[in-house]
């Protein structure tokens, strides 16, 4: 069992680069609440899919309704809450009147429906809905967008974690957050926000928290001066409660150091640095990555990027299966993450970790590169894992330029993904496999893992 810690109120001489990850930057100052109408007209609707965001779709008199808490093929008792759009408008379940087979009761009660939508936790929209339901509309939603943005029909299956990769995760999909942001109310009281909302709603429950960082969290306590509550749960140290002050400003000092680990790796990371916040989604994504890459188009000795390489965690999945002789470079433009990554990689001679911009580096190569370092980068095969707005049109037309033989995309936006699909399509580049993963259960969200090749 890991040893408890007492929370660390953090000072500006100890913040880290960026919080713990819970899906969202962090912002300066305490946001005002978003005004959310609770007078607007009730609707009985019958509710068709769901649409990318997590949110039900439904129609009222030709016009689309969007709708929380709802799952296709129900009819549902919901208010208005945003009717200032002439083409759509947004509703809170109120009442299920017609449920599906695959509701559940809800694994987080205090974002059930049977509170009042104002009083609903946000950060588990998913959790009234059976898992294998869950993981199928996040099929559609992938499915939906490679065909309508990326021209491809290809059916997906979503998968669930694999077990042995992600300890103490349970079936119904808790148990698996090891970073947990808390926001902090005027009176000290702490709370996740209110889904759609920035209202702190005090709850006495993290079902999708590991269990040491749930029974960690300071729930009933009060931290008056405080703007956040930061739980981190890394995999080679033990969990800490993490309180920032209102009056924190930028980072200065030494910044605190962690331990994650994967297999038989560890990777030093910021402790207020990225990581993936799933306990078993880093072992999951160097697994895919490696099964997808072509071994028969795979050269040790191109020049293999690794873009968006954070600490180096996919590089690394790259050296462990294709071996020493590899040659890589990791490119990411946080300056704390590049130093970790030059450490985790310092077993490989041939790898490397640059700090800069994804774009720029891309464009330097184009611009520097001699034709011997060209020929390298034709035969080379890139793994990029950009954020949730994915890698853009710009990226993708400079690494297209470059023509290397494979692309290992990852992402978690189904919607970024397909767009940049499309544009690699438009290339010549074709995409050969995916895998999807349910690395946030309970949520909306899902990752996916695809190789694309340049077609002759």
């Amino acid at each position: 069992m890991p040893r408890p810690h007492r929370p660390v109120r953090k000072n500006s001489a100890s913040r880290g680069a960026r919080p713990a990850d819970t899906g969202g930057r962090a912002t300066r100052g305490r946001r005002p609440s978003t005004p959310v109408s609770t007078d607007g007209p009730v609707l009985e609707l019958d509710v068709e899919r769901i649409a990318h965001g997590g949110i039900a779709v439904a129609h009222h008199e030709g016009r689309v309704v969007f709708v929380a808490d709802a799952i296709p093929g129900e009819r549902v008792s919901a208010r208005v809450t945003d009717a200032a759009h002439t083409r759509f408008w947004r509703a809170d379940t109120l009442e299920v009147l017609t449920a599906s087979a695959d509701r559940q009761a809800h694994v987080w009660a205090e974002a059930s429906v049977d509170r009042a939508p104002e009083r609903r936790a946000g950060g588990a929209e998913f959790g009234h809905i059976a898992p294998e339901r869950q993981r199928a509309l996040k099929a559609e939603v992938l499915t939906d967008a490679l065909r309508r943005m990326g021209g491809v029909e290809r059916e997906v299956e979503v998968r669930a974690v694999d077990p042995e990769l992600a300890p103490g995760v349970r079936a119904d999909g808790t148990g698996w957050r090891t970073r947990v942001r808390l926001q902090v109310a005027e009176d000290g009281a702490v709370g996740p926000y209110a889904a759609r909302s920035h209202t702190v709603v005090p709850v006495a429950s993290l079902p999708l928290a590991v269990d040491e960082l749930a029974d960690l969290a300071p729930l009933a306590d009060r931290f008056q001066g405080a703007r956040t509550i930061d739980l981190v749960a890394p995999s080679g140290a033990d969990p800490q409660v993490i309180v920032t002050d209102e009056s924190e400003r930028m980072p200065r000092g030494q910044r605190p150091v962690t331990t994650e680990v994967v297999g038989d790796r560890r990777f030093a990371v910021d402790r207020d640095g990225f990581w993936q916040v799933h306990r078993g989604a880093a072992a999951t994504l160097s697994r895919a990555v490696q099964e997808l890459i072509d071994a028969d188009r795979f050269d040790p000795r191109a020049a293999n990027l690794d873009l968006y390489g954070g600490v180096g965690l996919l590089a690394a999945a790259v050296g462990d299966r294709f071996g020493e002789t590899v040659r890589i470079t990791s490119v990411e433009s946080d300056e704390r993450a590049t130093m970790h990554a030059g450490d985790n990689l310092a077993e490989w001679v041939g790898a490397r970790a640059v700090t800069a911009r994804v774009d720029r580096y891309l464009a330097s190569l184009e611009a520097d590169a001699g034709q011997g370092e060209r020929a390298r980068l034709r035969d080379a095969t890139v793994v990029l894992d950009p954020p949730r707005s994915g890698a853009g049109r710009d990226v993708v037309d400079r690494l297209a330029a470059l023509r290397p033989r494979q692309l290992v995309y990852v992402a978690c936006d189904p919607v970024a993904l397909a767009r940049d699909i499309g544009l690699l399509r438009a290339h010549g580049y074709e995409l050969e496999e995916l895998q999807a993963f349910d690395l946030f259960p309970n949520t909306h969200h899902v990752e996916a893992v695809a190789r694309l090749a340049a077609i002759v």
